[in-house]
């Protein structure tokens, strides 16, 4: 090889393998070179994540979790609001990093990301008017055409509502943080929701009775849902196991659940 190939080659391989390293970068590393995690989260999620317009503030389960995160990391947490039906559209957009917020593992998200070790296990469960609790102990004492059942639009609520409820009425609320004032009110019969949300939403209306929250119909976790990067979801994976041990996690469980 003559020295003018040689000095080529050299010169060559100096500029791929920056342009290798570049190309692996990861998510974590663009995370922690920018300074900030944007969290997309829809703010109509009691207890997981709630906005308060007047002070244009999050607060919530999960928000206390990404704050704890941001820490982890060493950077500022910066809140994308979303909703239940452009969840999906805004996380394949690339508009955050991770989504939180009540967030349920489904095959259809697993399909566009990587989910973190789930941190609750739960299910679907009824909640009604106290007086009427018995009446809908089962999907059959609720599948029927004079029950009116209440759903927010495009999440796993609708989903399994549309799924398994054939002859009863599902009434689509767009507005998700009034819509157990629907049941309240008597616009509604019951809602098909979260375990974890029925026994929080009892607190708040004492009207309404979770049903047998701890007998779900099915089962679903929550988790954090991550864009598809290895070292992200390691190093999330490991912050939720140390939170986990250390009692930071029950500590903001016992705040809010």
């Amino acid at each position: 090889m003559s020295a003018f190939s040689l000095r080529m080659l050299l010169a060559a391989i100096c500029v791929t393998v920056p342009l290798a390293a570049q190309a692996q970068s990861s998510k974590l590393d663009a995370i922690l070179a920018r300074g900030t995690l944007k969290v997309g989260t829809t703010g109509d999620y009691k207890p997981f994540s709630s906005f308060d317009k007047a002070s244009g503030q999050f607060t919530g389960f999960d928000i206390d979790l990404a704050e704890n995160l941001g820490k982890a990391l060493g950077v500022k947490v910066e809140y994308v609001q979303t909703s239940w039906p452009n969840m999906m559209k805004d996380f394949e957009a690339g508009d955050f990093d991770v989504a939180m917020g009540g967030v349920s593992v489904t095959l259809e998200r697993a399909k566009k990301g990587y989910f973190s070790v789930p941190y609750m296990r739960e299910g679907k469960t009824p909640i009604a008017r106290c007086a009427d609790k018995d009446k809908f102990q089962t999907l059959s004492d609720i599948d029927k055409p004079d029950v009116h059942v209440v759903v927010n639009p495009g999440g796993t609520n609708e989903k399994f509502a549309r799924a398994n409820l054939k002859a009863a009425q599902i009434e689509v609320h767009s507005d998700n943080t009034t819509i157990f004032d629907e049941i309240v009110q008597g616009h509604a019969d019951l809602m098909i929701t979260d375990a974890s949300e029925t026994r929080y939403q009892q607190k708040l209306h004492p009207e309404l009775c979770s049903i047998h929250p701890d007998h779900p119909f099915d089962f679903a976790e929550k988790a954090i849902w991550l864009q598809r990067d290895e070292d992200l979801k390691q190093f999330v994976d490991q912050w939720l196991h140390l939170i986990e041990e250390n009692g930071t996690y029950r500590s903001i469980s016992d705040k809010w659940l």
